[in-house]
């Protein structure tokens, strides 16, 4: 294949992703509330998060530093441009816009502090991709109605969404409405993608669970997103709003049909559930089943049903970090990936357990483009590693270079299959706190930053050899990895 072979399609978006919470600190500067996000302590991938509500002193909380991005972020966004990014993928931190969520009137300093970050970037021609909810809904609205649970939460996001569409319009174009919707769909999703702390709740990874709840607390958010995206479009035409899910690509462990049907009802419920009510504007038929065997009833308003219809999304996002194996014999699962079934004897893994399986994002790619043949955008993506500084100042990711192009070779693969795909923003384009396991030691960058999980470090920026890497990826459109 020669050099023009090799390119990606023309105007394809390259860039990075990040999340407010994760990167820009100042978590009660400047009128800002306090969010989910705020009362979760730090950890290791040998010690789990914990959730406390009352504030403890003494203990670390990540994302109330951070990065320092709230005061660093024209240094961060020169560097992005530095790096050729035509799209950058951030989030709005709910609490600085309405720090309860119940405010009649948004917070004005919140909205100029995203003023600066949007024109920061259109002076570099980088198109901002904006997500309004991830992982970070206010604390307040957690404590009064248990998240997303209630209903009443709805009408609260809407006018969220609405004060943003209105405030940006011009200058944004691709906006998603929730971040990984479909986390909500596993236990661990309560806190971070619902809102939810059932009591008993302190350990992250473990949190006290009530799928009734939960998938209602999920049916809430569907509405939501769903009535954002009418709003969107009847407030700008242009407006493209899409979904964004984590992708759970599974396979069978054995050609057992038993594991394979195994798989099947795993994927349908992890991946495609979301996907069907978000794209195809309807629950699919087979999650009928499975709220009745799990002793789900979803409670919904007369007119949910035609919402859902009338608020598809234009395009299709996600993230994708690894793949599972599914099977119905115990004792390999007790000896399994990660994050949940068994684990695949043909990959490797990273330091922390996730299998590092670039072929799965082909696969997936072409999944989902077929069931829905909308655009789609690989939205996160990238290696968690710990990053060493040498005595002369560089880092030698080689690894996360290996890594990203590896996923980037699948992805061409993926176009070449007929997949449309538009764009590639690898997650954590600049080292932020992990949101599994609230560290900074876990590094995802092609940026440095000086900043350790004992909470210290100068916030200092080094640009690592992936960073030069990925700028040269940019300027050859994914011809020259």
């Amino acid at each position: 294949m020669n050099f023009e072979e090799k390119k990606f399609p023309e105007g394809f978006l390259w860039g990075g992703a990040t999340a407010a919470n994760q990167i820009e600190g100042a978590w009660n500067k400047d009128g800002k509330g306090v969010s989910d996000a705020d009362i979760c302590t730090g950890g290791s991938h040998t010690q789990n998060k914990r959730i406390t509500p009352i504030l403890e002193k003494d203990t670390f909380y990540p994302s109330h530093n951070a990065i320092d991005h709230y005061y660093r972020f024209k240094e961060d966004i020169a560097l992005f441009a530095e790096m050729g990014f035509k799209v950058y993928r951030f989030s709005i931190a709910w609490t600085r816009i309405f720090p309860t969520g119940e405010e009649l009137e948004p917070n004005e300093i919140g909205l100029e502090f995203y003023d600066k970050i949007i024109d920061e970037c259109l002076k570099y021609n980088i198109e901002p991709l904006i997500t309004i909810s991830h992982f970070e809904m206010p604390f307040a609205l957690t404590a009064k109605y248990n998240g997303w649970a209630d209903r009443r939460v709805i009408e609260l996001f809407v006018r969220y969404s609405e004060v943003l569409f209105k405030r940006y319009q011009g200058k944004v174009k691709y906006w998603l409405t929730f971040n990984e919707i479909n986390c909500a769909t596993m236990p661990q999703g309560n806190l971070q993608g619902t809102g939810i702390l059932n009591e008993g709740s302190v350990d992250f990874m473990n949190q006290v669970d009530d799928p009734q709840i939960r998938y209602q607390a999920l049916h809430h958010q569907f509405v939501a997103s769903a009535k954002a995206v009418k709003l969107g479009h009847e407030i700008d035409e242009n407006y493209q709003i899409g979904c964004m899910l984590a992708n759970f690509t599974s396979y069978p462990l054995t050609p057992n049909p038993v594991d394979v049907l195994e798989n099947q009802k795993a994927m349908r419920m992890s991946n495609h559930f979301c996907g069907d009510i978000q794209v195809r504007g309807a629950y699919p038929s087979f999650s009928k089943r499975y709220f009745a065997e799990n002793g789900i009833t979803i409670e919904k308003a007369p007119e949910d049903d035609e919402i859902l219809a009338s608020g598809t999304v234009d395009y299709y996002t996600f993230s994708y970090y690894t793949s599972f194996c599914q099977t119905t014999d115990p004792e390999k699962l007790a000896t399994g990936n990660v994050f949940g079934g068994a684990a695949n004897p043909y990959l490797k893994a990273n330091d922390w357990g996730w299998q590092i399986d670039p072929t799965g994002l082909r696969f997936a790619l072409n999944e989902i483009y077929d069931r829905y043949n909308i655009p789609l955008m690989v939205v996160e993506n990238g290696l968690g590693a710990f990053d060493k500084v040498e005595a002369d100042g560089s880092i030698n990711d080689d690894y996360r270079i290996d890594y990203v192009k590896q996923h980037i070779e699948a992805m061409h693969e993926a176009i070449l299959d007929g997949v449309d795909l538009i764009g590639y923003t690898p997650w954590g384009c600049i080292d932020l706190v992990s949101l599994s396991t609230g560290e900074m030691a876990k590094r995802y960058g092609f940026i440095y930053v000086d900043r350790h999980d004992d909470g210290t470090g100068d916030y200092s920026r080094k640009r690592k050899k992936s960073f030069y890497w990925y700028k040269n990826v940019i300027k050859t459109n994914g011809a020259e990895l």
